[in-house]
C-alpha cells in the first residue's frame, strides 16, 4: 500500500518556539510532545495526575483529511498516533490566544489550535464533544502501541 505523497513526517524542532512561548507567557502550566501513545495518553496521563477533567472539541482538533483517511483504512484511532513534532500546552485561559499566536508565527506551530479546556467535571477523565454534539470517553491507548518511524 502506497500513501499519498502528501503525508509527510510530523518530526520538528519545537525548542524555538517553545522558548518564545515562555516569553510571553513564563506561567505556562505544562508542555508536552505526543510522542508516545499520542493526545489520548498525554491528556489522560495529565487528567489523572492533576486530578481535573479535560474536555476536547472534536472540530477544533487540527487533523489533515489525508491522515484521517488512511487512519480510518487501517483502523488507528488518530487521537492515539505518535506526534513527534507537535506540542501540547496546557495554558491560563486568559493566555490562549496570546500563546496561540506566538505559536503561529512558528512554521512548526502554524495550525496551532486551542482544542480543549481543564473543567471541574469528571476529574481524571479526558471527554471528546464529537460533531454530531455527544461526548465521549477519549481513554488511554490499550495494547500495542503504533511505533514511531523516523
Amino acid at each position: 500500500m502506497e500513501l499519498p505523497e502528501n503525508i509527510k513526517s510530523d518530526c520538528a524542532p519545537l525548542n524555538k518556539m517553545i522558548r518564545e512561548m515562555l516569553t510571553v507567557e513564563p506561567k505556562i502550566a505544562m508542555l508536552r510532545d505526543a510522542t508516545r501513545g499520542g493526545l489520548a495518553a498525554v491528556l489522560n496521563e495529565i487528567a489523572a495526575a492533576a486530578n481535573v477533567g479535560i474536555l476536547l472539541d472534536e472540530e477544533k482538533i487540527p487533523i489533515r483529511e489525508e491522515v484521517r483517511g488512511v487512519c480510518d483504512i487501517l483502523g488507528f484511532d488518530v487521537l492515539e498516533l505518535a506526534n513527534e513534532g507537535k506540542i501540547i500546552a496546557v495554558v491560563p485561559a486568559e493566555s490562549a490566544e496570546k500563546i496561540l499566536s506566538v505559536m503561529r508565527k512558528n512554521i512548526y506551530g502554524k495550525d496551532a489550535a486551542q482544542i480543549g479546556e481543564v473543567v471541574t467535571k469528571a476529574a481524571g477523565k479526558v471527554g471528546l464533544r464529537t460533531a454530531v454534539g455527544g461526548i465521549r470517553i477519549v481513554d488511554m491507548p490499550t495494547g500495542e502501541l503504533v511505533p514511531r518511524i523516523c
